[in-house]
């Protein structure tokens, strides 16, 4: 590996490790299976051996190979034996953001991926349906659906947020 790639390695993973990390937890809730993934998804860059169009192109497929290894890993016989540990905190400035991505956590995958990729990662409709494969109007589907459960849950707490 030559001086220009390590630091483009280490420059990427700067810019992406906290989102990555947060995106693979969001599937694993588990620190050790985390870990794991966040190595392979860098090892794949590594051997990627192409350049990308963009920032926002290099990104998505970040955000694409670290799903899809993370669905790999769920897929795992031993994954679907163990059980995840509770009561590890994720780190958010305030109690009541800890809380409402505990409630995130808790939804069906189709519903996490997108409320995550649109609130958290700030990604347009459009461009959440090409990275996930499916159709807009399905995105929109997803995001009302999910909002509504999210809606429900925080109903029956003494706080409220905004969606």
């Amino acid at each position: 590996m030559d001086e220009t790639s390590c630091d483009y390695i280490k420059a990427v993973l700067e810019k992406y490790s906290d989102m990555l990390r947060r995106i693979c937890y969001l599937y694993l809730k588990n620190p050790a299976d985390v870990d794991d993934v966040f190595q392979e998804t860098f090892l794949a860059l590594l051997q990627h051996g192409k350049s990308f169009e963009s920032p926002e192109h290099e990104k998505a497929w970040l955000i694409r190979v670290a799903i899809n290894k993370c669905k790999d890993v769920m897929k795992c016989f031993w994954y679907r034996k163990t059980e995840p540990i509770d009561g590890i905190e994720l780190a958010f400035e305030t109690r009541a953001e800890n809380e409402l991505m505990q409630l995130v956590l808790e939804l069906p995958s189709k519903y996490k991926d997108v409320i995550y990729l649109f609130y958290y990662e700030e990604y347009a409709v459009p461009e959440i349906a090409s990275m996930l494969g499916r159709k807009e109007n399905t995105i929109y589907s997803q995001l009302y659906r999910a909002r509504g459960i999210l809606k429900e849950k925080i109903g029956s707490k003494d706080y409220e947020y905004v969606f």
